[in-house]
């Protein structure tokens, strides 16, 4: 059965995030096509969506190649996330549902415990769990994909140190979370303008890799006939 063209787009671009391609390296759509177990047409549509999102490049006499993001593209990218992040708790604050905030209270409740336990990795992925459904509860959907392609982005261009003090970060999803609960979008706004520009300054960039060489993707996707 054909993967969709979407699904083969989210496994290219989770194993460059991840660094199973190299930047700078070849895409070739044969070899891609061969490792999702796809035809090279789906790949072909992943390849130019990924090519606008940033992640690949067409090179003359090279064909589709990872991107190789400047510090200053990096830069970039935190700077428009500390202007979108914000913006998107102040839409929230307008448009939340019951059923939002209960999925934000739920993981405040587990970032509050997992913090108290120690748990570093749970409390990595609650706070992109966190973010997301507080770009969902904006209710729009021009922001939500941004700040998707922004998370993948800065994942992939930056390592992100744990905060010294996770109880207190949050905290501050907390008092986000009731800003938006109270309809307090200027409050919202600014306690996420806070809460964003302390996270940006635990930001180191990735120093890149050279070697060409691909690893092993832990892609959940069809791997038939797989070459390494």
């Amino acid at each position: 059965m054909r993967i969709p063209a979407h699904s083969v787009c989210t496994a290219i671009r989770d194993d460059i995030v991840s660094g199973v391609y190299e930047r700078g390296g070849r895409l070739t759509e044969e070899v891609l096509a061969r490792r999702y177990g796809v035809s090279r047409v789906p790949v072909r549509e992943a390849l130019r969506t990924l090519e606008a999102e940033g992640f690949v490049v067409t090179r003359r006499h090279a064909g589709a190649c990872v991107a190789e993001p400047t510090t200053q593209e990096a830069a970039d990218q935190l700077e428009i996330r500390m202007l979108l992040e914000p913006l998107a708790a102040a839409r929230a604050a307008q448009r939340r549902t019951e059923a939002h905030l209960k999925v934000l209270r739920g993981l405040v409740r587990l970032g509050q415990e997992r913090s108290r336990q120690g748990q570093s990795e749970d409390l990595r992925s609650l706070g992109g769990w966190f973010h997301e459904t507080l770009a969902q509860t904006s209710g729009s959907p021009g922001l939500i994909t941004m700040l998707t392609q922004l998370r993948h982005k800065i994942a992939w261009m930056y390592t992100v140190e744990q905060p010294e003090q996770p109880a207190a970060s949050w905290a501050e999803h907390g008092a986000i979370v009731d800003a938006v609960a109270r309809g307090d979008v200027e409050r919202a706004r600014a306690l996420t303008a806070q809460h964003t520009e302390r996270a940006m300054a635990a930001h180191r960039l990735r120093a890149p890799r050279k070697g060409g060489r691909v690893r092993t993707s832990q892609h959940p996707v069809n791997t038939v006939g797989l070459q390494h």
